[in-house]
């Protein structure tokens, strides 16, 4: 079972996406703004990080600029989720070090096959 940290402070979102993973047998760690989310890759080491952009304490740019400048977390593949669909926002999320990015309401077959390429590669 892959296990996946996502990392969302909206609750609705958070719980809506994480019970629709855990369906799909993933194993689900939460983590509710940002340094959290730096803190628990560091010590859980997950397949796969699902990282909302608009967080409280470090924002979604700079949590995953610093997991990719980490010797420990650089190899965890990120996927950007963001609701700021905006021309340059996935050129953005790539810039600081997210591997992918996906909008936000979330279309889940299209986040599974994102997640998929990444942990299986």
């Amino acid at each position: 079972m892959s296990r996946i940290l996502l990392v969302e402070d909206n609750e609705l979102n958070r719980d809506m996406l994480s019970r629709r993973l855990k369906k799909r047998g993933f194993e689900i760690e939460i983590a509710i703004d940002g340094q959290q989310g730096i803190d628990m890759a560091r010590a859980g080491n997950p397949k796969l990080i699902l990282l909302d952009m608009s967080l409280p304490v470090v924002d979604g740019w700079d949590a995953a600029r610093t997991l990719k400048s980490g010797d420990d977390t650089k190899d965890i593949p990120i996927i950007a989720l963001t609701a700021h669909a905006m021309a340059g926002d996935r050129e953005k999320a790539l810039e600081a070090g997210c591997d992918d990015y996906d909008t936000k309401p979330v279309e889940l077959p299209r986040l599974l096959e994102k997640i998929s390429k990444w942990i299986e590669g």
